[in-house]
């Protein structure tokens, strides 16, 4: 995770104030142009070339973007450009000269294809492609919305994916580093159905020290349908600040590292899932995340592709008819820690183990529901909060004045909240007051 501490300046991030997207009624990409707190460290750098695509016929916009050197930016003037062929980019720039392919200032630019038989546009399937931007564009149709292959150092931004043949957005045709998916607007993909699919199954391709940040996904149905779903293996992530809904499979499911750095998943609002709202195996940190109405656990844990071990669960609010947190493989594991979460089930337990809890630290949580009550402090219900609903239609889990939440344990302290909030008392939950 250091490469992505350092590129991101997360100490800077914790600073920032936070863009609460979900209650804002228009797409996150219009609402956040400015928030750059999770770009590439190269993101300032001037094209020392601009070049005006005008043309609507997509073959001439493949052939443009073809021609790019390191430096320029491609800015695409209004239209629909379809796509009638096969189509990877291959061109890349470097730290000092990137490569930018942009939507023109105010301009709809939809890039889509007549059929399904080919993904509407591929990044780096034919060879490494380093120090690229896509910025601003709508990609609907064809099978794979957007494919990333070989890629290293590659910005997706402010991009409108939906409405896709199969996957929005994938990376797990083979390993990539450092990508930056920030700001996307993605829905209503087909075939399996995620919003983004990064990583492969069993580690066979993985995806290392990138972000995933302040992205709306949702509808994501389909045969599997995960809003975000990060393959096991895949290390050193930050997946951050994302709002993910109305998904079949978990709006965020996250797997393990197979021993290398920890993947860290904070800050996301993921709510009305048919599955879990969260689901991830180990070797995380999990922290001041919202997570609500899931037909299953509001964010559950167990072995897949691997063993759950080494899983930091930090400073949670979990409000889920069903069971709040489920660990169905934390029995005897190492580095399991349960703390300072609020855990409010309507129906279930606040703290399922069906297999056992050996060895779980369980520390300075707010519980409603059954189950165990070690390490616990009871809540008094949904009152406890300015505007929560069971159903997650409201989610405003700000805590409220006489909210007995002043019960975190200090050892597992995390010092800011879900709005980027320094925490000044030790409020268990994602909010501090």
């Amino acid at each position: 995770m250091h490469n992505v501490i350092r590129s991101v300046g997360l100490s800077q991030l914790y600073s920032s104030m936070f863009v609460l997207l979900s209650l804002l009624p228009t797409p996150v990409a219009a609402l956040v142009a400015d928030d750059n707190r999770y770009a590439p460290e190269w993101a300032g750098i001037i094209p020392t070339r601009i070049i005006k695509h005008t043309d609507t016929n997509g073959d001439a916009l493949v052939k443009a973007v073809a021609a790019l050197q390191p430096g320029d930016q491609l800015l695409i003037s209004a239209g629909t450009y379809s796509i009638q062929r096969m189509w990877d980019v291959q061109v890349s720039g470097t730290a000092a000269a990137p490569v930018w392919i942009v939507a023109e200032e105010g301009a709809h630019v939809v890039i889509t294809r007549p059929d399904a038989k080919q993904n509407v546009m591929n990044i780096g399937q034919g060879g490494p492609v380093k120090y690229l931007c896509l910025r601003g564009v709508e990609i609907t149709g064809g099978s794979h919305g957007l494919r990333l292959g070989q890629c290293s150092d590659v910005w997706i931004d402010r991009c409108h994916i939906h409405h896709t043949g199969n996957v929005n957005l994938s990376a797990n045709s083979a390993s990539t580093r450092r990508l930056f998916l920030t700001r996307n607007h993605n829905h209503h993909g087909g075939g399996h159905g995620e919003g983004m699919y990064l990583g492969a199954n069993n580690g066979e391709h993985i995806m290392s020290e990138s972000v995933i940040a302040l992205n709306h996904i949702h509808d994501c149905f389909g045969d599997q349908g995960d809003g975000i779903e990060v393959k096991q293996g895949s290390w050193g992530n930050l997946i951050a600040e994302n709002n993910v809904h109305d998904t079949h499979y978990p709006c965020i499911t996250v797997y393990g590292t197979a021993g290398k750095p920890f993947n860290i998943i904070e800050r996301n609002l993921c709510r009305r899932s048919d599955d879990h709202a969260m689901q991830v195996q180990g070797e995380a940190i999990v922290r001041n995340n919202i997570l609500m109405n899931a037909k299953g656990a509001g964010l559950a844990s167990t072995d897949h592709q691997g063993k759950s071990l080494n899983l930091q669960v930090l400073h949670n609010t979990i409000i889920n008819a069903s069971h709040a947190f489920s660990g169905s493989s934390w029995d005897s594991r190492q580095g399991m820690i349960l703390a300072n979460n609020v855990l409010y089930s309507r129906h279930k337990n606040a703290m399922n183990f069906p297999n056992g809890k050996k060895g779980v630290t369980i520390a300075g949580n707010i519980v409603v529901g059954d189950g165990t009550k070690d390490g616990t402090k009871p809540g008094r219900g949904l009152e406890d909060f300015a505007h929560v609903t069971w159903d997650g239609e409201h989610f405003d889990a700000l805590p409220t004045a006489l909210a007995p939440f002043e019960f975190a344990d200090l050892r597992y302290l995390v010092e800011t909240d879900f709005s980027g909030k320094k925490r000044i008392k030790p409020i268990s939950g994602a909010h501090a007051r």
